[in-house]
């Protein structure tokens, strides 16, 4: 015959099944545990509540703390106190606080997991979002929507500028593949006689594009603070270049803006 159960579940009882749920039992303790569960019925109910609540923590409910907890704080906050005004010896003291403490423990290892998982979690939505354009905010931004020449009838690119940050969203689609040595380069092509500083063709080296496998690239990406008078910018262009020196800008424009 199963053993009654008594209407409150005793604070080492509690412990017991705290430690059983999180895996802090020792062996002996664990086959104890396992008698007791296997007799009683409502043991196994409140281990299923306890790993609910558990469960729970991670989304970080907002949940009010149970009566027999508060209970049980107070508890132990009058046996430390008790312990210390009768000065008993070290050894008792540190037998009647271990649970206590026990408990603590396992609070805290709780509060460290469920923080942890926050943090990577924070960790990685911030490195997903560093690798993706960020939206450009439509009132006063600057697109550059550049034509493609009969050798790539399948590419796209489009640069669409924030004057005030001078950040960019570069896309481009389905450029074709070129021989070992070579890169494209994004160009900001100038307006003649603006008062900055250009190479022969009135261009500044705005980007060399590492496109994937099938010719693409989204990414924001820094922009001349030319930009920022956008009347002196007269093109946008991509040229193929050799890539031990981009900069000598010596290919004719795969793609380019209109006039």
């Amino acid at each position: 015959m199963a053993r009654s159960i008594p209407s409150e579940i005793s604070e080492h009882l509690q412990l017991m099944i705290a430690g059983y749920v999180l895996g802090d039992l020792d062996p002996n303790e664990a086959t104890e545990f396992e008698q007791i569960l296997t007799a009683d019925p409502a043991i196994a109910a409140e281990v299923a509540q306890m790993q609910q609540a558990l469960e729970l923590s991670y989304a970080s409910p907002e949940v009010k703390p149970p009566s027999h907890l508060r209970s049980a704080i107070m508890a132990a906050q009058v046996a430390t106190q008790d312990a210390t005004s009768q000065h008993r010896p070290r050894a008792a003291q540190k037998a009647r606080l271990f649970p206590w403490g026990r408990a603590m423990g396992v609070a805290a290892a709780v509060l460290i997991v469920a923080l942890g998982i926050n943090n990577y979690q924070l960790r990685q939505a911030l490195q997903a979002a560093e690798s993706q354009p960020q939206p450009m905010p439509t009132s006063g931004s600057l697109t550059y929507v550049l034509e493609r020449t009969a050798a790539l009838d399948r590419a796209s690119a489009t640069v669409v500028v924030n004057p005030n940050t001078l950040k960019a969203n570069l896309t481009i689609r389905n450029l074709p593949p070129l021989p070992p040595g070579k890169v494209y380069v994004l160009w900001t092509v100038l307006k003649q006689g603006a008062p900055f500083t250009t190479d022969q063709k009135e261009a500044i080296l705005t980007k060399v594009l590492n496109v994937d496998a099938e010719g693409s690239i989204s990414q924001s990406i820094a922009v001349p603070v030319v930009y920022q008078s956008k009347e002196l910018v007269s093109r946008v262009a991509i040229t193929v270049e050799d890539a031990a020196a981009p900069q000598q800008h010596e290919g004719t424009p795969v793609m380019i803006t209109s006039l």
